[in-house]
């Protein structure tokens, strides 16, 4: 069975190629498969698609989402040795 993958060349800045090394690993892809995501998730739709509903999660539940925030900080807020 042969592959129906086609090998290509992409030029990088040294720091756009680390940046990008780096985004993969911390998804746990190795480098092809996370620029194969992107351009499939850019070309779909699906990255719209995904920026939209994260918009509006927070339009809509944004001010639950920093009071949350606050509440979960608050007992690293105090200073070690003050008043309780």
């Amino acid at each position: 069975m042969t592959s129906t993958k086609k090998q290509t060349q992409v030029r990088l800045d040294e720091d756009v190629l680390e940046a990008g090394k780096a985004a993969a690993r911390s998804r746990s892809l190795d480098f092809n498969k996370y620029v194969e995501r992107l351009i499939i998730e850019d070309t779909t739709g699906a990255r719209a698609a995904g920026m939209t509903a994260a918009q509006r999660l927070i339009d809509e539940h944004g001010t639950f989402l920093d009071d949350l925030e606050q509440q979960l900080d608050a007992p690293y807020d105090q200073q070690p040795g003050a008043a309780a």
